[in-house]
């Protein structure tokens, strides 16, 4: 008995000198501690009990010689109940300290993501052509499924404010750093939104510029083949200019169709206050003049027409 007391001594003053951490990794390491007590203090119960059945023993064989045994008996075991209280308050202490310190760290990461997540989503840059916005567009479409799995967490957040001591989860300070957090996945979410729409319009805006130069260049090319063109003579020259001018039929279709998406994208823009309607609405306007022009050249074909009757009498017009 008198080893048993000496060892709850030692362990009362253990605990009394115990704190419960000053911060996440300092508490862990408390509690790896303290589950080494727990340890130790299951091993030394089984000890106390077989000297307190050796004491019962004793008693009983000894009878009323052996009182001062179950005095002392009585007093370990009163006190071994009381060192049991202290450990359980103190693992209830330290559980509170893990649950707050977590907490904290857990909003720490949370904000710090949040605040480069927002940098990310309210950059100014959108791409200097259709390649570089869409890798932009790309790789937001990833951070917005990276925000979209932190929605999780950000809720979590409040469950583990729920779950704080109340001394800890009533108070203004853990109140308000759950609050912080949400309002800024708010922000994030709102500013990554726009940026998902400004970048759409980034591409839409590019993609429009390169099918204008692609008809430009288109345009161009058909202009000095038209203006280049000579006058069939023979029936043979006549036949390779009519598949031409029917090739450039077909040409002028497909572009069309190309020149009608344009047109749509730009109105899209407009209706949509892009901030370079202006721009875009002139290269709109630019292009429908060119083709428009363009597409007046095609006359010669019928002024050609005309000529192949009046120089060469012996073409078969209806082959044309």
């Amino acid at each position: 008995m008198e080893e048993a007391e000496a060892w709850i001594r030692e362990k009362e003053r253990v605990l009394a000198a115990k704190r419960c951490g000053r911060d996440l990794s300092s508490v862990l390491t408390l509690t790896k501690e303290h589950k080494a007590m727990l340890g130790e203090l299951g091993n030394r119960r089984a000890l106390l009990h077989q000297s307190m059945k050796r004491g019962e023993q004793i008693l009983a064989k000894e009878g009323a010689g052996a009182g001062g045994i179950q005095e002392k008996t009585r007093e370990v075991w009163l006190r071994w109940k009381k060192l049991e209280e202290a450990v359980g308050l103190h693992q209830q202490r330290l559980r509170e300290a893990l649950g707050l310190f977590q907490f904290g760290a857990d909003a720490d990461d949370l904000a710090a993501w949040l605040q480069d997540a927002y940098r990310l989503a309210s950059s100014d840059d959108f791409g200097h052509d259709e390649h570089s916005s869409r890798a932009l567009l790309r790789q937001h479409r990833a951070a917005l499924d990276e925000l979209e799995r932190h929605r999780g967490a950000v809720a979590a957040l409040r469950r583990q404010l729920a779950l704080l001591a109340p001394e800890h989860r009533q108070g203004v300070e853990a109140q308000i750093r759950v609050v912080e957090v949400e309002q800024l996945y708010a922000e994030v979410a709102e500013v990554a939104v726009l940026r998902r729409q400004w970048l759409g319009d980034a591409l839409a805006v590019y993609r429009m510029f390169g099918e204008v130069h692609a008809c430009e260049v288109w345009v161009d090319e058909k202009e000095q083949w038209l203006r280049g063109m000579a006058v069939p003579e023979e029936l043979d020259e006549a036949e390779v200019v009519q598949h031409r001018f029917e090739s450039l039929d077909q040409e002028m279709n497909s572009v069309m169709g190309r020149i009608l998406d344009v047109n749509q994208v730009v109105q899209q823009l407009v209706d949509g206050g892009h901030p370079s309607s202006e721009e875009v609405r002139a290269c709109q306007d630019h292009l429908n003049s060119r083709y428009g022009r363009g597409r007046g050249q095609r006359r010669p074909k019928v002024d050609l027409i005309l000529l192949w009757g009046l120089h060469c009498p012996k073409v078969d017009l209806n082959l044309l």
